[in-house]
């Protein structure tokens, strides 16, 4: 199970597991928060960003992996694409089939338009899947948007859009109401009430949550519907560029079948671009709790047609991945066991910081123990405690079974029974805060009729985000680019389709002495190992 040096540790967490119960570390202050993040959060490494040369950012940073792909030519550059043979014709299409793109194309169908989603793996294959701790939404007495948007605001430094975190907070209690009415099954009392709990950052029980199976009975009930609804589904199809028209629209889609390398071409009146995060491009080494197609295929598509970046910069490294076992690290362990009770604890057994801080602030604090020769090694590095036997003892025998059983059964594949023993955990890549800018309404900035929802949009959380947020996005502003793509496809013509942008962009990047043989988007990780 653990080796003789963990378990020693283990029996530190275990002595002093009393004396902590009986006093909580105290939160930290702004300023201690501040200098933590500046000397050990991955956002502050200068060596882990270049500036990006060309494009509507230019001049700024962003991660090196993203900024190799912002500088790659693409795919078509040198491919023959008939954009008269159409493969197919849509109102609106929808590039990912994740929560975001499900909740838009349900929304868009409802609406009356005749919608599509291309998703390059299956639908529900998203980072939606992957969530578990619970989705926030301030619907009960000692609750309001108002003090839900003052805990977002602050989480994210002050630095969301005021009208998409506004949108955000004030739509939340419907999206509850509308996926308990699609037959998402939450967490309720006997009396029917649903139960809530804390997340990082929170000053109220907001959470709602599906045990620890949140994101995937959510993605379950809206897959369902999508299916019911019969709207059409292209499976294992890449977007690999937009089209425009001679008007400067985004008037669709070039599409790559994964299976057979052939292109195909999507006519859309309004695009929507949901295709999620990038923790498969695994910045500065990061392990991540990511879904195998996250590698921000969106964000590279909007920027070469011209939409800029937002917080492109800042990223979302959840402080506890599994760091131990090594077949499953990088997992997510929810925040949701930090709110049932478990504390985060160093090797010897000392509690170094509250543990429901925002997650940037978590997971530096456990890169600062870990620096300091107080983390706990491990075949792949180096990891903290996170004291679970405390939730057992907090809320009674079978809390862990109860509340968290996808996690309990994880670790129990392993020989590991967190409700006897800690576990062990370091941050691992988990969300990209920054993404493509967009209005209230979802259009982008630059680009006539295309929409942006989810992860790939950047500005609704500002530089962090609270826990639950993810999945409340995914619904709020997937519903509202659905009503909005369908509305605005009863108006639209469409003329002449194009990809110029691609030769203009291959242009800039010549001019700025960026001669390159590297394509973009990336679409799946590359880890086959060529050995000589």
């Amino acid at each position: 199970m653990f080796t003789p040096e963990m378990m020693e540790s283990v029996k530190k967490v275990e002595a002093t597991r009393a004396a902590r119960m009986a006093t909580e570390p105290r939160r930290m202050t702004a300023e201690e928060k501040d200098a933590l993040l500046k000397e050990y959060h991955p956002d502050y490494r200068d060596a882990g960003f270049a500036e990006i040369k060309i494009g509507p950012n230019k001049g700024q940073k962003a991660p090196l992996e993203l900024s190799k792909l912002l500088h790659s030519n693409s795919r078509l550059l040198n491919e023959k694409v008939d954009l008269n043979k159409i493969d197919y014709d849509v109102d609106v299409l929808v590039i990912g089939g994740g929560g975001a793109g499900s909740s838009a194309a349900i929304e868009a169908h409802e609406a009356g338009a005749n919608v599509m989603i291309v998703t390059k793996l299956r639908i529900g294959d998203a980072n939606t899947m992957m969530a578990e701790g619970g989705i926030q939404a301030a619907d009960k007495e000692n609750d309001s948007p108002v003090q839900h948007y003052l805990d977002a605001f602050g989480g994210g430094h002050f630095a969301a859009r005021p009208e998409l975190l506004r949108r955000l907070v004030m739509e939340a209690p419907d999206a509850i109401r509308w996926l308990n009415e699609l037959g998402v099954m939450f967490d309720k009392e006997p009396d029917g009430r649903m139960v809530t709990t804390h997340g990082g950052g929170t000053s109220r029980k907001r959470m709602h949550a599906c045990k620890d199976y949140s994101g995937a009975e959510i993605m379950r009930t809206l897959r369902d519907e999508v299916i019911n609804r019969k709207i059409p589904v292209v499976e294992f199809t890449s977007a690999v560029e937009l089209i425009k028209d001679d008007k400067g629209q985004v008037a669709g889609a070039v599409l790559l079948n994964m299976e057979t390398d052939d292109y195909m071409v999507a006519r859309a009146k309004t695009v929507i671009i949901a295709t999620g995060g990038a923790g498969r491009l695994h910045y500065q080494n990061f392990p991540t709790s990511n879904h195998y197609g996250a590698t921000a295929d969106g964000l590279i598509l909007g920027y070469r047609a011209g939409a800029p970046l937002l917080y492109q910069d800042t990223i979302q490294y959840h402080p506890t991945g599994v760091a131990y076992p090594s077949q499953i690290f990088g997992a997510l362990v929810t925040e949701k066991v930090r709110s049932l009770g478990a504390m985060l604890v160093n090797k010897d057994g000392e509690a170094y910081a509250h543990p429901l801080e925002t997650r940037d602030v978590s997971a530096s604090a456990i890169i600062r123990e870990c620096a300091k020769g107080k983390g706990v090694e491990t075949p792949l590095g180096s990891g903290v405690w996170l004291d679970t036997p405390m939730i057992e003892i907090l809320g009674g025998p079978g809390t862990i079974e109860k509340r968290i059983p996808a996690m309990l059964r994880m670790y129990l594949n392993y020989g590991i029974d967190m409700r006897k023993v800690p576990i062990l955990v370091y941050p691992t890549l988990h969300y990209q805060n920054g993404g493509l800018e967009i209005g209230g309404e979802g259009y982008t900035k630059a680009i006539p009729n295309l929409l942006v929802a989810g992860e790939a949009v950047g500005g609704i959380h500002g530089r962090n985000r609270l826990m639950g947020n993810s999945l409340l996005d995914i619904i709020v502003f997937g519903r509202n680019a659905g009503k909005a793509a369908a509305r605005r496809a009863k108006e639209v013509e469409l003329g002449e389709m194009n990809i110029d942008h691609i030769y203009a962009y291959a242009e800039e990047l010549k001019a700025a002495g960026l001669d390159t043989e590297e394509v973009s988007p990336l679409l799946l990780p590359k880890y086959a190992r060529h050995e000589r």
